[in-house]
Order: structure tokens, then sequence, then C-alpha cells
């Protein structure tokens, strides 16, 4: 094997949080490193984030092809092809990743492909199949290798009957009848695309409600749109084991004090994801692992100098522009760019891509309660909004929470129509500290669904318009 490499920094994983890490390290003249052992782009672009969002456009199409009378159009014989569904999200996740290769080779970032470790201080061993490709050195080491789905005993996938996220993004051919086990956005996401596509879904949450992490109210909006929809809905519910036969499974679940037997063709266990901390050499060194996930301070520094982490494998939230952004933190803090702020987490927006879709930012109303605020509550209904009824996705609605005594916007929540896309107006307000009377005194252009967004901040000061 040739001699050991030298670099400034060296990234293990190159998906969204190391990618992005390598790139702004590498544009502040940092010789860059990035070893990947799978594909480039990570699980975000190969197997989550991005080819989910082309599954669920399909599923989109096929939920307005059945509605078109409404529009005023007619089509017989609709129908679909899931090979061609699968393989038109299988290239844009190749395009994708493809793009990161090209980014990184731009910016003259060096790519390893091989699995990666800590192999001393400041060292890094890759291997391939086994077999060692190559030995590098660097002052700084950030950890990004991400996270897997977590696996509960008595459910485990085994690719064929039970699925995890990844086989759910490839079915061979479409299952009538699915069970999803959780209701987080992965959880979601699956559960809407399946039942646009035409199957029968149950989806089951050992919580009391749907979308925990959202605000309750939001979580209750959805799971009545869910429900209308056809989706049966479980929650409080604990699978208590699978049966498996030559091609369906019988979930026995208990709820309410009862227990009974669902039959299904395929299950999808969406409980939640576990960091990579196996085998990336954290034997013997100052990185701490609580619950499989990397102990970091607000500089993304582990308690080993020279070693960072970002992203999944340093816990919540579990999203892929968080990692990014930590990221770029954690490598203009090593560079000693001025300016640098620590993440802060309440200005991280999330985003579920189920119909009708969920955004939020900041505090739900219940958190903020819980914090010692006293509270201004602002809601407006898209029935209320005219672009949204000219659209025909009238069902939505906008939720914000402000301080009573300040006018700091706590926490904004939304579902509908391209919330997902209209979350980031409510992210800047957070970001710039702005009160409501700033949000007051904007103006909103006309007809937009974003003018929900307007609404439902006049609503908690008594100023509501159109409602």
């Amino acid at each position: 094997m040739a001699d050991e490499q030298q670099f400034d920094l060296i990234v293990l994983g190159g998906g969204p949080g190391g990618y992005v890490a390598a790139i702004r390290a590498a544009q502040l003249g940092m010789k860059t490193a990035v070893v990947e052992r799978e594909h480039l782009g990570g699980i975000c672009l190969n197997w989550g984030c991005i080819p989910t969002k082309a599954l669920l456009r399909s599923s989109e199409i096929n939920h307005l092809l059945h509605t078109l009378d409404a529009y005023g159009f007619a089509a017989d014989n609709i129908r679909f092809d899931i090979a061609k569904v699968v393989k038109r999200s299988r290239a844009i996740a190749g395009q994708l990743s493809g793009g990161v290769k090209h980014l990184l080779r731009k910016n003259k970032v060096t790519v390893f492909d091989g699995h990666g470790k800590l192999a001393g201080k400041g060292k890094v061993s890759v291997a391939k199949d086994g077999k060692p490709v190559a030995e590098l050195a660097a002052k700084h080491i950030i950890l990004a290798t991400g996270a897997r789905a977590r696996v509960l005993p008595g459910i485990e996938p085994d690719g064929k009957l039970i699925w995890t996220y990844r086989e759910a993004m490839v079915p061979p051919a479409m299952p009538k009848r699915l069970i999803v086990i959780g209701s987080g956005a992965i959880g979601a996401e699956f559960a809407s695309f399946y039942l646009n596509m035409g199957a029968e879904v149950t989806l089951i949450e050992v919580l009391d409600r749907i979308l925990p992490v959202e605000d309750a109210e939001i979580g209750a909006f959805v799971r009545k749109s869910f429900e209308k929809q056809g989706m049966k809905i479980l929650v409080g519910a604990r699978v208590q084991g699978l049966r498996k036969g030559a091609d369906e499974v019988t979930a026995v679940v208990e709820a309410n004090g009862k227990v009974q037997e669902i039959v299904a063709d395929r299950v999808i266990s969406a409980v939640g994801i576990v960091g990579n901390v196996e085998d990336i050499g954290l034997e013997g060194t100052g990185v701490k692992v609580d619950r499989t996930h990397v102990l970091i301070d607000e500089w993304c520094r582990t308690g080993e100098p020279g070693v960072y982490a970002i992203g999944d494998l340093v816990g919540p939230p579990w999203l892929a522009h968080k990692a990014s952004h930590e990221g770029v933190i954690c490598v203009e803090k090593i560079a000693g760019v001025e300016g640098v702020h620590p993440l802060d987490a309440g200005n991280i927006p999330g985003c579920t891509y189920c119909r009708p879709q969920v955004a939020s930012v900041g505090l739900t109303e219940a958190a903020a309660k819980e914090a010692g605020h006293e509270v201004r509550v602002g809601r407006f209904p898209f029935i209320g909004n005219g672009k949204a009824i000219a659209m025909g996705e009238p069902e939505g609605m906008v939720k914000t929470v402000f301080d009573a005594k300040t006018g700091e916007l706590l926490g904004a929540h939304m579902a509908g129509p391209e919330v997902t896309e209209m979350i980031q107006g409510y992210t800047i307000a957070r970001t710039m500290e702005t009160t409501e009377v700033e949000l007051m005194h904007t103006v909103f252009p006309h007809p937009t669904i974003s003018e929900a967004m307007h609404e439902a901040v006049l609503d908690a000061y008594g100023r509501v318009i159109h409602i």
C-alpha cells in the first residue's frame, strides 16, 4: 500500500453533512478528503429525502388523475406501472448522487471509496471489501457516518415481507394491504404514498397520536385527513409480533386493552433510527456515545481532540439540512471564520411530505407553555384562502404561537398543500428575531397560499380579516 496521505481535514461519510462540510472546507483553502463506503450523497440523496419525494410526486399525480372531474376533465382506464414509478425515483437519486461527485471534484476534494475508521491520533484507515485501500492523516477529522433504521424485537425486517424504508422505496409490486409501524415523518410519508397509490393502509403508532413531534393540533388535523382518505389508524398501539405466511403477514396488535390481528401483504417498520457508531474506531478514544449517538459540544467537537461529529450520528433532529448546517459550522469554526454561530435547534424547520404536507419550526403550543411562556395563538384555515380554493386544495391550516409579553414568534405549524415550501418564511422570521409587529406589517402577495401565514399572525392579535 502507498505511504500515508496527508490532509488538513478528513470526513468520514459523504452524505448531506459530510459532503457539504468537505466542500466548505475546500472553499476555505483546506486540503480535504471524503471517505464514503457506498454512495455519495448518503442516505438522503440515495435512499431518503430525494427518492421518496419522487415517489410522493407520483402518488400526488395518481390522486389528481382520480379527481379530474372536479376540474372539468375526464380520463378513462387510469393506471400506473409501479416499475416505471420506481425507475424514475432511482434515476433521480442517481442523477443527484452524480452531481455530488461532480461538486467534490470541482472543489478538488479527494474521495476515497471504502470504509473509513479512526486508526490512532489524527489517522484514518480506509478498507474496501476487507482489504486495505489507504492510510490517511489529518489534524482534523469529522465523523459524518449517519444512521440506519432501528430494529425492534419481533418485527425484524426480512427484505421480503417486512420492509425498512429501503425495500419500501423499490417495491417489485404494489401491495394491496399494507401495515406501517411508526407515524413519524418516514412512516407518515410511506403510509401516504401507498394510500394514494391505491393500497389499503393501516398506520400503527405506540404513542397516543400520530406525528408525535408536531403540534398536537396539527397532528389531529392530519389524522382526520388521513382517515377521510381511507387510512386506518391505531394509536396507543403496540405490535406484539408478526406471523409470516407465504406471501402475507399477520400483525398481533394490542390497542385499548384489546388484542387484534391485522393481515397485510407487507409491513413497513419505521420506528426510528440508530447512529452508525460501530466499526469506526471509537474504541480507546475520548469520543463518548449515548444510546448510539456521539456526544458533541456546540461546535461539533467530541471528547477526542481533533475529532468532530455531525448529522444523524449526533442525534435529533434527524434532518439533512441540520446535518449540512452543522458541517458548515464545524468547518468554519476549525478555519477560524469570524461570526460563526452555534446551531440553534429551535430555528430548524421540519417537513413531512405526506398529503396533506406538514411543516413546522420552533416550539409547539404545549412546549411553549411548559417552558413558562404566556402565549398568544393564531390560526387560519385554508378554506378562507382564495388561492387554496382555486387550486382545489382547501384542506389545511396555519397555526402561530407568540410570546404574549414580548411578541416573539415562538413557533409556527402548518398542514396543507406546499406548506413545506412556505415554512421558510417563518424560519427566517425566527432567525432574524422578528416580532409580531414586523410580520403584521409585511405585505404578502395575493392570491397566494402564503397569505394564510399572514392571517394566522393577525389572528393571534385579534386582527384576522378573512375568517
